[in-house]
């Protein structure tokens, strides 16, 4: 069991976000165990002949056998909805002694490290900009252009359903709501770790005025920690939703709205119960943002939509009244 202690005011410091880097990076884990992450297969399969223009041994050797990355991979957030570019160039300033100590305490023991880490950890600067050389070939080769969107709707879609349990029915259903292995007392929240494939060797951390981050991943079965506790505090949870990643958009099934509607229309309407944007909803269906944006217009009009801005970005979502419609 892991203890996170609030003091006074800790829960005022609570906040959410996703980060592109920490999902790029944990994505590396469906290269080391595929079978542990079925929605993923479709992806997997596209990209694997790309893979093989990258450093594919030093991206796979980042995750132990037990999933654990070091954690300078993965920072914590800055802000809610960091930038890729950003993230990594925070990861390029890592010092020397923290890229060494964060790769051992991974692997826990020398003999554990595999063949290419134990060499690059005699020249750690090197090793560090040869990592983040490879996840940003990485990034940009096999998740930004397809993946990326999919999985960014689905984390914006936790964001947003987190802040509705949080104004309906309070922080403590809101913490332990995130996942089954968490458990709130009021002044701790506890993280159950009989189901670790790893035992950590700390129990307790204390927020300590310092805010807890909370992130939603695509790549977890359930909550987890940092592996060094005197890091600023961060718990990451399985993102809900995720399963959706592999779906294929749902089928009009329901004749009287195709015809009152059309298909492309309908099909917009039933994939809208969660918030998503035009560039995210065209790759999903396959189609141009154009064609989605005029569809998306109409049924806004009709109030059926409703739409929220998110720095450049605007999201729809439906309204009562677009639900109401689904359900009949």
């Amino acid at each position: 069991m892991i203890e996170f202690r609030f003091a006074v005011g800790d829960l005022a410091t609570t906040s959410f976000a996703y980060s592109p880097l920490q999902e790029a990076v944990f994505s590396l884990r469906c290269l080391h165990d595929p079978a542990r992450y079925p929605h993923h297969r479709p992806w997997l399969r596209c990209i694997r002949p790309r893979l093989e223009t990258l450093d594919r041994e030093l991206l796979t050797a980042v995750v132990a056998p037990w999933l654990w990355v070091p954690d300078f991979l993965t920072p914590r957030p800055a802000r809610a909805r960091p930038a890729f570019a950003d993230e990594l160039d925070v990861v390029r300033a890592t010092p020397p002694d923290v890229v060494g100590a964060d790769i051992r305490a991974t692997y826990r023991t020398p003999e554990a490290l595999p063949a290419v880490l134990a060499r690059g950890l005699a020249e750690p600067v090197a090793l560090l900009a040869r990592l983040a050389d490879a996840i940003d070939a990485y990034w940009h080769t096999c998740l930004a252009d397809d993946w990326w969107p999919r999985v960014q709707s689905i984390l914006e879609a936790d964001l947003a359903y987190r802040g509705r349990v949080l104004a309906e029915d309070g922080v403590g259903a809101l913490l332990a709501g995130l996942d089954e292995r968490l458990s709130w007392t009021g002044s701790e929240l506890r993280l159950s770790t009989r189901d670790f494939m790893v035992q950590t060797s700390w129990a307790d951390v204390s927020i300590d005025g310092r805010g807890l981050v909370l992130l939603p991943t695509m790549f977890a079965r359930g909550a987890q920690p940092l592996i060094d506790p005197a890091r600023p505090p961060v718990l990451m949870y399985p993102a809900r939703g995720r399963a959706t990643l592999s779906e294929t958009p749902p089928p009009v099934t329901d004749e009287a709205l195709l015809r009152l509607l059309g298909r492309p229309r309908a099909r917009l309407l039933l994939l809208l119960a969660e918030p998503a944007s035009t560039t995210e909803l065209a790759h999903r269906l396959g189609v141009t943002p154009g064609a989605v944006s005029q569809h998306l217009a109409v049924l806004y009009h009709a109030g059926l939509l409703s739409r929220t801005r998110s720095g450049r970005i605007v999201r729809y979502t439906r309204t009562r009244l677009g639900d109401e419609l689904c359900r009949r």
